[in-house]
């Protein structure tokens, strides 16, 4: 779903760039981001937890090896980046950054810098169409040797009947063995009513929000190899410190899996 700018309507990208604490967004954004808090504070807690599971887990993938990213749903820039977290690892990993936003687009053009060594790129496409991605990834990345697919906090955007499980099948069945796929994926499990109200509340701003549990979550791992510690909590991924969030607090599952 590309296309011009519209800021009449409240973008996922935008509502969740104004709860990190961001200026890259409009009065539609800020007030279907409002209105989502009045029903669930914990709406605030899931975005900064979402990006330090990010830092955690890019930082991980580029120590162990990877030195290929592509980051489908980047939302607007928000330091420390894709490419910041695995080039400080490896100077010449290379990152590839998809969304459908225009502005996200924009600003990502104008802010994301590789390092010397290593390479950045943008590509304007739909999660839909992963194969669209792919082919713009593909003039940057090599896709005959491992990627890490980042997918956080965007299945969710994706209805079932978008078939996002077969999305994400089709993504992994493009890449080598040796790849790896990272999710997040918000959930109701451990506060249902709260975060069903929030859901509500997105869904009649135009935003879809499936909620999903952690046995459908897990099932986008299917014929992948799940790291320590699996499918869990966010903050419970191999946390810096002591986790200071309840699971309901921040409501996402997450995890990252090796393609054998």
């Amino acid at each position: 779903m590309t296309g011009n700018l519209d800021t009449g309507r409240p973008h996922p990208a935008r509502v969740y760039d104004f709860l990190l604490g961001g200026k890259d967004n409009f009065a539609a954004d800020r007030a279907a981001a409002a209105e989502g808090l009045r029903v669930n504070p914990n709406a605030a807690t899931a975005p900064r937890e979402n990006r330090a599971f990010l830092r955690r887990t890019v930082r991980f993938l580029a120590g162990a090896g990877v030195r290929q990213f592509l980051d489908i749903g980047t939302g607007l820039p928000t330091s420390p980046n894709v490419h910041e977290v695995a080039q400080a690892v490896e100077p010449s990993a290379r990152v590839v950054y998809a969304d459908n936003d225009p502005l996200v687009l924009a600003h990502a053009r104008a802010l994301l810098t590789s390092s010397p060594e290593g390479r950045t790129a943008y590509v304007d496409g739909d999660l839909r169409d992963p194969a669209a991605i792919l082919a713009g990834a593909r003039k940057v990345l090599d896709l005959e040797r491992p990627v890490a697919v980042l997918l956080l906090a965007v299945l969710h955007f994706l209805e079932d009947h978008d078939d996002p499980y077969e999305v994400v099948a089709d993504l992994m069945s493009e890449l080598p063995s040796g790849s790896h796929l990272v999710i997040s994926h918000i959930t109701a499990d451990h506060d249902p009513e709260a975060w069903a109200r929030f859901g509500a509340i997105m869904r009649r701003q135009g935003i879809p929000s499936r909620l999903r549990g952690h046995a459908e979550v897990s099932r986008f791992f299917t014929g992948l190899e799940p790291l320590d510690p699996g499918i869990l909590p966010i903050a419970r991924w191999r946390p810096d410190g002591p986790v200071e969030f309840t699971d309901a607090q921040v409501a996402l599952y997450g995890g990252v899996a090796a393609k054998p």
